[in-house]
């Protein structure tokens, strides 16, 4: 697989990827149509905060798998794109958490003790003890907003300081809060209102641009601002002003709205704001811990492994991989089989599980199921763009468990239907790694799900099997194994066969046109 990295990363990462057996290839600072073309035969594309990766990107990169972005932040990635071209996209939001909070806290300190400006008044050889009275974290507030990984370590580090913690976050539970002794707000005026610090940790989204203006930062009023998420955030401009006159004490910021810094920026002119040049991952421990992790998640895609950190599609870790990862492409079979018996114009899927496997964390299973269901459509699709497909479609998807399975410890059906009709196709594991079909609609059969296969509904009559078999002979077509089961004597029966090769469509015309065959239909699975 073809890996193009188009901003640094930490040669733990690009060793790890080449020991895998993958083509690293380097790229950095490319952009425009340059891009475009270091892109249109990669596999995988590992970027930092560097790399705009647009829809356009996606549409010169037939090939593409997955983004790897090696840090938290995703601002940069359309993400929406990715999964319409059906690309994974992830990140590594815990190889620099420390760092980044780490970074978070100094810079509090850094801007309430005047460090850096004290540090440049003695180098320039002044003495300028009384010119710094600084401020104690003790017994003061910190307001985070956002209230994320980051932000929880930040929160933890300084409220064991003495600082009470208060919080804004929509979507952060009252016990997550409670958790790390954080007083939980409604809205952001009032966590700045109640706040002497506050830390911002929230991605750049369109709700959370310029999010901090003037008249927010006037609810902080005596209070200090520190931001190692994402520029953007807060107003600049504003920013400068309210420290400059007064309104805030001071202010300490490791990212901007435009990066470099441009010049010209108000932060520039304004003592009491430190800045730094976006250093909050900047530590060897980080830079390899997210190295390697995206390393890791690319080669996870590479093998066709759920990927740990995947931001459009289902995400599993290592335990509950080992759990699900065998009932993956028995969803996928069980889909694609199904799609192909029911040849309508299905509008709901619904996925069944019962026994084992109704106790796990099956989001990524049901993908697969969509992933199956889709196959056999001109559409290209995979697990993560399988779930926006039937969305896009208005195809109702459903999924219920349940503790009974029948005769088998697992079992998963899918069921597809226009709201009539339906048929459902039931399966599960032999042994843990022999899939098997037992069951399509009322039938009880055990049939082995693999290349071609002939699905036969007929009447339940002496020499129809026997029929069947001469047709195909005398077709010179094969059969490898057949699984054959019925719902009473006399009544409806269903044949499985293993083929060979596909049957020619005279031969299926054939068989359907003897009065003891109801239908005959071929389903196509491949040699997966």
């Amino acid at each position: 697989m073809k890996v193009l990295v188009t901003d640094p990363i930490a040669d733990a990462g690009l060793t790890r990827l080449r020991e895998a057996g993958h083509d690293v290839e380097t790229a950095y600072e490319v952009e425009g149509d340059a891009l475009l073309d270091a892109v249109a035969d990669a596999n995988a594309l590992i970027v930092r905060s560097g790399t705009e990766v647009t829809e356009e990107v996606f549409a010169a990169a037939p090939d593409l798998i997955i983004v790897g972005r090696a840090g938290i932040g995703v601002d940069n990635i359309d993400i929406d794109a990715a999964t319409d071209h059906g690309v994974i996209v992830a990140n590594a939001p815990e190889g620099n958490v420390r760092a980044a909070a780490e970074h978070s806290v100094a810079m509090a300190f850094a801007t309430a003790r005047s460090i850096p400006q004290a540090h440049d008044r003695l180098k320039s050889g002044e003495w300028a003890k009384g010119e710094f009275l600084g401020t104690e974290v003790n017994n003061k507030t910190l307001g985070v907003v956002g209230f994320g990984r980051v932000g929880q370590q930040v929160a933890k580090r300084l409220g064991s300081l003495g600082m009470d913690i208060v919080t804004f976050d929509p979507y952060i539970s009252q016990e997550r809060a409670d958790q790390f002794g954080a007083e939980l707000v409604d809205d952001l005026d009032d966590c700045l209102a109640k706040s002497d610090f506050i830390t911002i940790h929230t991605p750049l989204t369109p709700e959370t641009e310029n999010m901090i203006g003037e008249e927010e930062l006037a609810e902080l009023e005596g209070g200090y601002v520190v931001n190692c998420a994402r520029g953007g955030i807060i107003d600049e401009p504003a920013l400068a002003e309210a420290v400059e006159d007064g309104v805030l004490k001071g202010a300490a910021l490791d990212v901007f709205g435009e990066e470099p810094l441009p010049d010209d920026s108000p932060l520039l002119d304004v003592e009491d704001i430190i800045v730094t040049p976006h250093l909050g991952a900047s530590t060897e421990a980080a830079q390899e811990n997210v190295a390697t992790s995206t390393a890791d998640q690319i080669i996870a895609a590479a093998n066709g492994q759920p990927v740990a950190n995947a931001l459009n599609a289902p995400s599993l870790d290592e335990a509950t991989f080992k759990q699900v990862g065998p009932y993956l492409d028995l969803a996928d079979t069980a889909g694609r089989i199904a799609v192909q018996l029911f040849g309508g114009h299905m509008s709901e899927v619904q996925v069944t599980y019962a026994g084992d496997i109704a106790e796990e964390d099956v989001e990524y299973v049901t993908a697969s199921a969509l992933k199956g269901v889709f196959a056999p459509s001109d559409l290209q699709v995979n697990a993560v763009n399988a779930p926006q497909i039937a969305e896009d479609r208005g195809i109702d998807v459903t999924e219920s468990k349940t503790r009974s399975s029948e005769d088998y410890q697992s079992l998963i059906t899918v069921t597809v239907s226009d709201g009539e009709e339906s048929v459902s196709v039931c399966g599960t594991q032999f042994g843990g790694e022999e899939p098997r079909i037992v069951r399509i609609d009322d039938h009880r059969i055990e049939a082995v799900p693999h290349g071609h296969m002939l699905v036969v509904r007929n009447r339940d009559e002496p020499g129809t099997i026997g029929y069947i078999g001469t047709v195909l002979g005398e077709a010179d077509i094969n059969i490898a194994g057949m699984f054959n089961g019925r719902e009473t004597i006399g009544g409806e029966a269903l044949s499985v066969y293993n083929l060979d090769e596909q049957p020619p469509q005279d031969i299926i015309e054939r068989l359907n046109g003897d009065s003891r065959i109801i239908e005959t239909t071929y389903v196509e699975l491949g040699d997966e």
